[in-house]
């Protein structure tokens, strides 16, 4: 649950045009290395409306240094990027987010 001191990762996906299927079966596989990490706390993953190719990933997160250091410095981000990095269209656009209102 988002609490004031939450962090909200926010990643936008762009899909290779026909990749849809095949990119969810494989996140599928690779949100259980996000989840296993220190610090976090939940994730969604939702597929846009207006273009199918593109999907955005919220992850809850104790703090960016649980993201950052915990899981893109572990072992685990290797296995996740060669699960879901072939059906990337474009570099995934990630940013932190803080409570504000």
């Amino acid at each position: 649950m988002l609490t004031q001191d939450t962090i909200l990762e926010t990643a936008i996906f762009d899909i290779l045009p026909g990749q849809g299927a095949d990119f969810e079966t494989a996140i599928t596989q690779a949100l259980p290395l996000l989840a296993a990490t220190e610090g976090h706390l939940a994730h969604r993953l939702r597929r846009c409306v207006e273009d199918p190719n593109r999907y955005l990933l919220l992850v809850e997160w104790r703090s960016v240094a649980d993201h950052m250091e915990g899981f893109r410095n572990s072992p685990r981000f290797p296995q996740w990027r060669a699960l879901i990095g072939p059906f990337f269209a474009a570099a995934p656009q990630v940013q932190h987010h803080s409570f504000v209102a």
